[in-house]
């Protein structure tokens, strides 16, 4: 089994138990596992630690699933978020996923079929590591935002009050940044990556 020893991995669920066995399946892929009783919990350590990758369950008291995924999004946007759902619970399900989730399991989860899942999202979350490493700006976001909604670099120094050349510089360094190198790519990778959902929010907030 490859090893993922450098990647963090966090589980949330309020049943002891299901902590106890599921923090020593995930250990067995060698990465660093934390297990937490409270979504609150969960959250503030998000806010300073690195998290590669965040396995919560849905119904949980105070925070339940859906609301944790939320606002780990808002602290962390690029963190890839699996759910837990009750058996042939769909309509949780797509909940999850309309809100940022990468993907759901059901439970009772096996072993094998859950060690996968969390195999492949950790192998394929290079780019989003990459971007928690060299996160955007607050300047690159805003421009992001005017880009995605279709605005070319002159209006957006107008609306920023910044130098055309500024504003090219910033967008150059967003498409290094998402590892894309032509505006139609950008804004697939940010549609892919549950970007343009999140500008969206922050824009209403």
């Amino acid at each position: 089994m490859p090893s993922f020893r450098n990647r963090n991995i966090f589980f949330v669920d309020d049943e002891p138990k299901v902590r106890e066995v599921v923090g020593e399946t995930l250990e067995q892929l060698g990465s660093k596992v934390r297990c937490f009783a409270k979504a609150s919990e969960c959250l503030e350590q998000i806010e300073t630690q690195r998290c590669d990758l965040l396995i919560t369950d849905v119904k949980m008291p105070e925070m339940n699933g859906i609301e944790l995924l939320i606002k780990a999004k808002r602290i962390a946007p690029w963190l890839p978020v699996l759910i837990v759902t009750g058996y042939g619970d769909i309509p949780t399900a797509v909940t999850a996923v309309k809100a940022g989730a990468v993907d759901f399991i059901e439970k009772p989860l096996e072993t094998e079929t859950f060690l996968r899942k969390v195999k492949s999202l950790l192998k394929h979350n290079s780019v989003l590591n990459f971007i928690k490493d060299n996160p955007l700006t607050r300047s690159e976001i805003k421009i992001l935002r005017l880009v995605i909604e279709g605005k070319s670099s002159k209006e957006i120094a107008n609306i920023l009050h910044r130098s055309i050349r500024t504003v090219e510089v910033h967008r150059s360094g967003i498409m290094h940044k998402l590892g894309v190198d032509n505006l139609v790519d950008l804004v697939k990778r940010a549609a892919a990556m549950g970007l343009i959902d999140l500008l969206d929010e922050q824009k209403t907030d």
